[in-house]
């Protein structure tokens, strides 16, 4: 498998896409487009230190990386990707995995930083025991959880599958809403509708946590107004708001893609949450993507509680540090 240098997201964009589409870890994160706007927004002091190799049958394998020093990472990083790993063919991960290592020491790198790969990730299966055989020092450790649930073809059969606890507490919060205010919800999709709200979605989710607040520093938020712009290109972004009384209490910002619906973010105005609106808002995202014919609602990075009472299941996030000895 000869390796080529990759030094641009529009090189094999074709090939990429379709490697992608047919991969094991096919999601959002591993698009060239997702990569591109995160490389143009905070690529600063890196460079791209990937390559992709091609076979007879076309490119079977891409690693995107980026060097920052003698490290050597995934494009991307945890505050902005929920998922990472590389493209690789089924069938060709002993001659990637090889290749890779043969990459990072002809750049004379000495580590390799793999954030975000998923409990399932071909990357966990294959690299760690070939590593360590040509002598490097491998630690994977759990860098965080993630959460989704299975779509079933109707409302009512997702609220079959909450447990009877959760079931009540959600229809007695709809109850609620229902019979103590004027509210209404609706989605905004296209890329001049989602640039004139996208503002009122950073805003809300400012709003709604502290953390989230600080989190959302300025090239955080120029982030989310590229991404959104790029992805409503594409026809991938859901901008949901949920108004009461005629002012926007919560937002959700999903991504519809490959089947299922990436709930990415999301606010809400402290004022209205008795309420519930954050999570009401989320549950209605969650009926709607049921209501077009997807099959997977991804909650994606993080524990937080909500995810649970609205059916999500847990999986594991890892981390991958190799070392040359």
């Amino acid at each position: 498998m000869a390796r080529t240098p990759l030094t641009s997201f529009e090189d094999i964009r074709e090939e990429w896409e379709g490697l992608l589409s047919g991969s094991p870890v096919n999601t959002l994160f591993l698009t060239p487009q997702w990569q591109e706007v995160w490389w143009d927004t905070f690529a600063n002091g890196k460079r791209m230190a990937g390559f992709y190799v091609r076979t007879a049958d076309g490119v079977a394998a891409i690693a995107s990386l980026a060097r920052c020093g003698e490290t050597l990472s995934f494009v991307g990083n945890q505050d902005t990707f929920d998922y990472n790993d590389f493209l690789v063919s089924p069938g060709y991960e002993a001659q990637f995995f090889d290749n890779l290592l043969g990459s990072f020491e002809e750049q004379g790198c000495n580590v390799l930083k793999l954030d975000s790969l998923i409990e399932t990730s071909p990357t966990l299966a294959h690299l760690p025991e070939l590593a360590r055989q040509r002598g490097y020092t491998v630690e994977v450790e759990q860098e965080d959880v993630t959460a989704g649930t299975k779509l079933p073809p109707t409302w009512d059969e997702y609220l079959s599958s909450l447990s009877k606890k959760d079931r009540h507490e959600l229809r007695r919060k709809f109850r609620r809403l229902e019979e103590g205010a004027k509210w209404r919800w609706y989605v905004v999709t296209g890329p001049e509708e989602v640039a004139g709200r996208i503002e009122d979605f950073i805003r809300l989710m400012g709003q709604s946590r502290k953390d989230k607040e600080e989190y959302l520093t300025p090239v955080r938020e120029r982030f989310f107004h590229r991404i959104t712009e790029r992805m409503a290109q594409l026809g991938l972004v859901r901008l949901f708001f949920l108004e009461v009384d005629g002012q926007p209490a919560a937002t959700s910002l999903c991504f519809d893609y490959a089947y299922s619906r990436l709930l990415y973010n999301s606010g809400y105005n402290p004022e209205y949450s008795y309420y519930s609106v954050g999570l009401l808002l989320n549950a209605l995202c969650l009926q709607e993507a049921i209501e077009r014919g997807l099959g997977y609602f991804d909650f994606l990075r993080g524990p937080e509680p909500y995810k649970r009472r609205l059916g999500g299941e847990s999986r594991n996030l890892y981390r991958m540090v190799l070392r040359r000895s």
